[in-house]
């Protein structure tokens, strides 16, 4: 949902209808009003003055103060005020909360298309203030914490006649991480015009080191590659950057405040990645038909006339920078009592939340709350919204049942103010006296005593009573992934996308042009010194070489062992078949492959080898052998064999062997793979002698990294359950499944292996 504007028409208004009130907080009182903090815990002045801004081309911003604000451009991309957004109260007040706190953990946003996740994550950037940076600092170094300023800053630092440091005011920064970033960009690598001039090593910073101090946003982060992610998760975490690369050593602060939006339907967010995300919202709450009215009407107007959509919320957007700026200042002196805390920590343990995050994180968003509010101390109602922003995402829903649902809580006890007028009055008058006889400080702390919801959010069991708490949480749980490594990804010298360079472990096969020239920079002056003739331009050395570590997409391989012996076995190889050719018709964007190895006779045989064309299945599967003995052990090392050639080929990331037997087997191994065993009066093996044959072929299964999936179509009249002991040994998963249609074998197919790329 993001809105520019390209030309202007005549300027029209807005009815006040259809305007919406800016950052909406749970009491009715609006927290961006100038009036709203009182006279009397105003600490300091606050004058705005217009300025304009130049951007200078390494991101510094000049600052230029003339009697008259310039117009706004009306060309380029213009975006859409956070103000003008209809509705999404909570996440707006999650994005005010990062404002005033750029440490307070990260917000994440998810949502379906076209939910104005990335206009209000931009949107953000207009209501920042500007910021007051070092001269010559390359990651925005703040001149009141000397303490975190980047190496060698110190030593360049400039000093003005009257001895303090010169400084500048530059606009908050705001940074986006593209999805294909590579790792030396983001944190930073070798500047190598600098070090061909100078011969020595020079640091050329990332992305991390511009949004220092500022907003760093990025869109769709279940799509950003898995190391990038930690890695800039662990930097973020740490508030520093530390780069030890390519002759490197260096460190600077990295301080900025993540804001990350992505589409559950694209694919989910790890687990661990949301948890270490303070606030995690979705901004897929259902609007009322008038709020979608009023959102598209002036979606319509921005699209049509920008400036007067700008010029609509002017003051909302200037207000909310005075809210912002008095907040960080009443911050600092905010404080939360140990009950509080006790408070918080209850419903973290009552919501089922893992570690200490969600307490941490839930303690530092009241802080902030309370600092809106221009108090010094946290209350009841900074508490409750602080579980409902931190701690309900993360919880572990136990839903009641319904007639525990429709219960009604037990009402409140009564509030001192339906008490009597009279003895209000008298009350008043003997506070008044106490008042007088006390200083300034204690009646402070008198009027602000740290308080306690006298209630839980969560009930003893983990469950939620109100409805619309119950319906958040849902949402959250619904965007919540699985956690650990998948082995979606193939790292390779040769093939995919160019993620990093490495050192060349023999010959190299892809040369890492950047790298290699950042690692040759250095020695370039000393190299042209000692060349006599001068012949070359660049003086590259086989030490300098480095290679690119490539990452593709990896399928996964589903392998059908289809017992074809015995009267059901056309039966069989017909599901097979169906079940192979969905599976093949859905794996375009998933690479998987799919296998076919019948057993009948005395062998197994490749009938379908491993492929992802379709035609290719039809013409292999248009003959099925059928009848026979039932070499199961046989078939099953088939498919072991199989797997391990495709998973060498470099193609295949996952394997899945799906047996579609009753369990009975009546040829040997050694039969199978000695044809002279037949001819041999050797003794037919017995049916445990069988038996421990095929288990140990399961074992193998599991000990090669496989996955099994036994389809179990025995008689359930003279069952014998070996398929499922089958199962057991492997580890893997078992269906009794007689009569199945080839629909569904491919559903527990799919739902097997969406199971195993999730692990």
């Amino acid at each position: 949902m993001g809105f520019c504007s390209t030309s202007t028409v005549p300027q029209t208004s807005l009815s006040n209808s259809q305007s919406s009130t800016f950052f909406t907080y749970l009491k009715p009182c609006p927290i961006l009003s100038s009036t709203y903090l009182r006279p009397k815990r105003l600490k300091f002045r606050l004058r705005i003055n217009a300025t304009a801004t130049i951007d200078s081309p390494n991101g510094a911003v000049a600052v230029v103060e003339p009697e008259k604000q310039p117009e706004k451009i009306s060309f380029g991309r213009q975006y859409f005020p956070l103000a003008a957004v209809i509705g999404q109260d909570a996440i707006k007040t999650a994005l005010l909360l990062g404002a005033i706190d750029r440490e307070i953990g990260g917000i994440a946003i998810s949502g379906k298309r076209g939910t104005a996740k990335t206009v209000m994550a931009r949107g953000l950037h207009a209501i920042l203030p500007p910021i007051e940076v070092v001269v010559g600092s390359m990651a925005n170094a703040d001149p009141n914490c000397p303490d975190e300023w980047e190496d060698g800053l110190a030593d360049r630092a400039e000093y003005g006649s009257d001895g303090n440091i010169n400084t500048q005011i530059v606009k908050s920064p705001f940074v986006q991480i593209p999805l294909g970033v590579t790792e030396d960009r983001l944190i930073g690598s070798v500047d190598v015009e600098e070090s061909v001039k100078s011969g020595t090593t020079v640091f050329q910073p990332g992305l991390l080191a511009e949004a220092h101090r500022g907003v760093l946003y990025v869109d769709e982060i279940n799509l950003l590659d898995e190391g990038i992610s930690n890695l800039l998760l662990n930097v973020l975490t740490e508030g520093v950057n530390i780069v030890e690369r390519e002759g490197i050593s260096f460190r600077h602060p990295c301080k900025p405040l993540l804001i990350a939006t992505y589409n559950p339907e694209e694919g989910a967010v790890r687990e661990h990645l949301l948890d270490r995300i303070a606030i995690n919202l979705s901004a897929d709450l259902p609007m009322s038909f008038d709020d979608r009215v009023a959102a598209v009407d002036i979606a319509t107007r921005f699209q049509e006339c920008s400036n007067e959509v700008f010029k609509m919320v002017d003051e909302e957007t200037d207000n909310a920078k005075t809210q912002i700026i008095l907040a960080r200042e009443y911050l600092k002196d905010v404080t939360i009592s140990r009950d509080q805390l006790k408070y918080l920590v209850m419903e973290a343990i009552r919501g089922g939340c893992q570690g200490h995050r969600a307490e941490l994180y839930a303690a530092r968003v009241a802080k902030c709350l309370a600092a809106i509010d221009g108090r010094e101390k946290v209350g009841v109602d900074e508490l409750k919204k602080a579980v409902e922003l931190v701690i309900l995402p993360r919880s572990t829903i136990v839903e009641n049942p319904p007639d525990q649902q429709n219960q009604q809580p037990p009402p409140p006890p009564p509030p001192p103010q339906n008490q009597d007028s009279s003895e209000e009055q008298n009350e008043e008058e003997e506070k008044e006296e106490e008042e007088d006889q006390e200083d300034e400080k204690d009646e402070e702390n008198e009027q602000q005593q740290p308080q306690v919801p006298d209630e839980f959010i969560f009930d003893a069991e983990g469950g939620l009573v109100d409805e619309k708490l119950l319906f958040f949480a849902q949402q959250a749980q619904r965007r919540k992934g699985k956690a650990g490594r998948a082995k979606n990804v193939i790292f390779s010298e040769d093939r995919g996308r160019y993620i990093k360079p490495m050192l060349p472990k023999g010959p190299v096969k892809r040369l890492a042009v950047d790298a290699t020239l950042r690692a040759a920079a250095p020695y370039q002056k000393l190299r042209r010194a000692k060349d006599v003739q001068k012949t070359r331009k660049v003086y590259v050395e086989k030490t300098d070489m480095r290679a690119k570590r490539m990452a593709r997409k990896a399928g996964a391989l589903v392998i059908f062992v289809v017992d074809a012996s015995g009267s059901m076995a056309l039966n069989r190889m017909q599901n097979a078949k169906g079940a192979a050719l969905k599976l093949l018709a859905e794996s375009y964007t998933s690479r998987d492959q799919v296998c076919i190895i019948p057993f009948r006779g005395d062998a197994a045989e490749v009938l379908l080898p491993p492929s992802r064309s379709i035609s290719m299945a039809r013409n292999r599967l248009e003959r099925l052998p059928c009848g026979g003995g039932s070499p199961l052990a046989h078939g099953l090392t088939t498919a072991v064999r199989v797997g391990m050639n495709a998973e060498k080929s470099g193609d295949v990331g996952r394997i899945m062997i799906v047996a579609i037997t009753d369990g009975r087997a009546n040829i040997s191994l050694k039969r199978s793979t000695d044809p002279e065993a037949e001819a041999s009066d050797a003794p037919r093996p017995s049916s445990q002698e069988l038996k421990d044959e095929i288990l140990e072929v399961a074992g193998k299964i599991y000990k090669a990294g496989m996955s099994l999936l036994v389809i179990d179509t025995e008689n359930k009249f003279v069952s014998t359950g070996f398929a499922k002991e089958i199962a057991r040994v492997a580890q893997g998963k078992y269906y009794y499944l007689p009569n199945a249609s080839d629909a569904v074998i491919s559903a527990a197919t799919k739902d097997a292996l969406s199971a195993l790329k999730e692990s």
